[in-house]
């Protein structure tokens, strides 16, 4: 017990040496109690930012996600954006209710009003949303010996969802090799991403495939099942498919060999030529007179 507390000294009067370091050099801390809030979804929720070494502090609070950034506190005033459900404080900023666009990281910048000294802290808010019901792409054949790619998605879910298959209601593992009633399939399956590849698909992949989703946060769920068959390749209906082609294309070769040698298209090449031209020489007629009196017939 002395050992502790002895422990626990040393690291107070190591923390105040800091901060007595600090503003003798005109340096500010800023700290957080809470570097990651995680909070259900229509809920208030607190992201704290304290700071020491600030005689006149200047709080700033901007908010990134992605490629996202917006400002959600300049110069100790909430923007316009954010107004009607941030509160600002001088020990944080705080959401009357979150929304899951909420989710991303804000980081409180501390400067001082006129001077160098600067500091910052970031915390990662996490609004939880349960998973939505996944859908799942799930071919209704397979041939054996091929590859097939069966994927699960769903897009509700905070923090993201990881997703587990079943098959015929027993989830599969995620190494087949060392379960026995997996043993005899060769697939992958990502968690993170919820595709399932099966390469290649043997027989014993025939069954009714489900996709969970779940966050750890409310209830897990689960899509419909969906059945796939994995069947040997019809070579036998590819060659027949073959033959009938190549008969009936022989049957319209035959046709139009025929019709040659029957002098069918001769007779196509006369008949267009058989057209007559007449000329008929025009009439007299009086001076200033115009009438048409020739004409060609055809």
């Amino acid at each position: 017990m002395g050992t502790k507390a002895r422990a626990e000294r040393k690291q107070l009067l190591l923390f105040t040496s800091v901060i007595l370091g600090s503003l003798a050099l005109g340096r500010g801390e800023v700290f957080t109690s809470e570097p990651h809030v995680r909070v259900a979804e229509n809920k208030p929720a607190k992201l704290s930012c304290s700071y020491s070494g600030f005689s006149s502090p200047r709080v700033e609070w901007k908010f990134t996600k992605g490629g996202i950034t917006r400002l959600v506190c300049y110069n100790n005033k909430i923007t316009a954006s954010y107004e009607d459900r941030v509160t600002f404080s001088h020990s944080g900023i705080t959401f009357h209710t979150v929304t899951r666009k909420d989710t991303g990281m804000y980081t409180c910048m501390v400067s001082e009003e006129g001077g160098n000294t600067y500091g910052e802290v970031s915390v990662q808010l996490t609004v939880l949303v349960p998973p939505s019901k996944p859908t799942v792409n799930v071919p209704s054949s397979a041939t054996i010996g091929n590859r097939a790619v069966l994927t699960c998605s769903e897009k509700d879910g905070s923090p993201p969802s990881e997703y587990y298959w079943f098959k015929d209601g027993i989830m599969m593992p995620s190494e087949p090799k060392g379960n026995r009633a997996f043993s005899n399939s060769s697939y992958s399956l990502n968690h993170k991403t919820g595709e399932l590849v099966f390469d290649p698909v043997s027989a014993y992949d025939t069954g009714e495939y489900t996709c969970q989703a779940q966050n750890g946060y409310g209830t897990p769920t689960r899509s419909e099942a969906v059945r796939m068959e994995a069947a040997e390749l019809n070579v036998g209906g590819i060659v027949a498919a073959v033959l009938v082609t190549l008969i009936l294309l022989g049957f319209l070769i035959l046709g139009i060999w025929f019709a040659y040698r029957r002098g069918y298209f001769d007779r196509a090449k006369k008949g267009t030529s058989s057209k007559k031209v007449i000329y008929s020489q025009p009439a007299a007629r009086s001076e200033g007179e115009f009438r048409q009196t020739s004409s060609f017939l055809v």
